[in-house]
């Protein structure tokens, strides 16, 4: 009886050569985009104490409530362990950790890696997924929130999204004005609050800027018309936020201001933005970001400002397929990575230990994109093999070659072929390859 196979856990994926081609795509463009502003990359751990998450993202939000993969610490030990679900919080423990706030408070880092939530699987949703956060600590100019939010932009641009890409913004102000705002909107809320569903119900007491942020058609439906938080800000919070809106249009970014826009985790402050594609329709929202200025403080440092963004790959593929991005010629080196540059081919058995050492030779020679036969192929079938990877030449070794101490070297395009003597090999394929 054979046994059930295994499969992927649901909502993760298998990452595989040719599916890498795009999210090497990616990767590159992230790390040219950060690295164009000077921004350096961390690597902080998947794994973080459960605590920082509650304390960063709070315990009302639906990362902390419904969403973290949390395994109980070993050893009778009262802490618990968790996947990192976002980057923000690592970022700012890393940055405490490592004593910045005193020897260098004046950071900018960006970071690319796994990320996990228990969400339900769907397209464009994984609970396992890449993504691509900036994170700038010590500064609270607002033109480094006009910064951060022009790298985001400029990371679609490098893709190809059009001129459609839009900056939403709107501002979270500060906790005097969320004091006000908390009361306003209680007070706008209250006397629907029945009509609303259990999330919000439960919500109004703790966090009542959730309901702002519900799903649910008929919540959102009674969120029309509820008060605005910029009519409400404090002077030096309103002179920020029109300070971030002139130093965008400084970078040429028309902002669009949208007081709809509440990022769902609590440490937001003042500005808050989202990139949105409106050809993409329902899903045209691509990332989002803003500014935590007490967050630093709640990791356990000093007050810092900081500003940051996240990009989630999982979404970023899908518009693209939809977009049918990126244009082919923008992969080609990417997928030539997969093909071979040079074929070792053996005319005879007695020839396959000699071309194992020949494509060692040239591996270590520092070519790239070296293979041979593993698979008892005749000669023809090799070159066929040869001509499929797409190899640019060909060493061909038979008797005579080994009696003679040549090699046959075949370019495999303009099919020419002449005989150089085995130990030039390596040196010959690097000169016309240009290496």
């Amino acid at each position: 009886m054979a046994r059930e196979a295994h499969r992927a856990p649901r909502g993760t994926r298998d990452l595989l050569p040719e599916d890498l081609i795009l999210i090497r795509h990616l990767e590159r463009t992230a790390h040219r985009v950060a690295r164009s502003a000077r921004y350096s990359e961390i690597r902080p751990p998947l794994i973080e104490e459960t605590r920082l998450f509650a304390r960063s993202l709070g315990e009302t939000s639906d990362v902390v409530e419904k969403e973290m993969f949390t395994v109980p610490g070993r050893g009778g030990s009262d802490s618990s362990y968790t996947l990192r679900p976002e980057g923000t919080a690592g970022a700012a423990r890393a940055y405490v950790q490592g004593g910045f706030p005193i020897r260098a408070p004046f950071q900018k880092w960006y970071y690319l890696g796994p990320m996990f939530r228990y969400e339900r699987p769907q397209k464009g949703r994984e609970r396992q997924f890449t993504q691509f956060g900036v994170e700038a600590f010590g500064s609270r100019d607002p033109r480094l929130d006009a910064e951060v939010v022009d790298l985001a932009v400029r990371f679609f641009e490098a893709l190809g999204f059009g001129s459609e890409l839009q900056v939403r913004v709107n501002t979270m102000g500060d906790e005097e004005d969320r004091g006000r705002w908390r009361e306003a909107l209680r007070a706008f809320f209250a006397p629907t609050l029945g009509e609303r569903c259990d999330d919000c119900r439960a919500r109004f007491e703790r966090n009542v800027f959730r309901l702002l942020d519900c799903k649910v058609a008929g919540c959102r439906e009674r969120n029309q018309g509820a008060p605005e938080l910029l009519g409400l800000l404090g002077s030096d919070s309103a002179a920020h936020h029109r300070a971030f809106l002139s130093a965008l249009r400084a970078l040429g970014r028309e902002p669009i201001e949208d007081p709809g826009i509440v990022r769902g985790l609590d440490y937001y402050t003042r500005t808050i933005f989202e990139i949105h594609y409106p050809p993409l329709g329902s899903r045209s929202a691509l990332c989002g970001g803003g500014r935590y200025d007490g967050l630093i403080e709640e990791v356990g440092g000093p007050p810092t400002p900081a500003v940051g963004f996240a990009i989630g790959f999982s979404a970023t593929e899908l518009a693209l397929g939809e977009l049918g991005l990126p244009p082919a010629a923008d992969l080609a080196d990417l997928r030539a990575e997969l093909g071979a540059e040079v074929y070792c081919v053996a005319i005879t058995d007695q020839e396959r230990e000699e071309t194992l050492a020949l494509a060692g030779e040239l591996r270590r020679a520092g070519l790239t994109g070296v293979e041979l036969d593993f698979r008892g192929k005749s000669a023809k079938a090799q070159f066929k093999e040869a001509g499929r990877l797409g190899a640019r030449f060909a060493l061909v070794l038979g008797p005579e070659e080994r009696a003679e101490g040549v090699v046959v070297l075949r370019d495999m395009a303009e099919r020419r072929e002449e005989r150089i003597p085995r130990a030039e090999a390596a040196a010959a394929l690097a000169a016309r390859l240009g290496r």
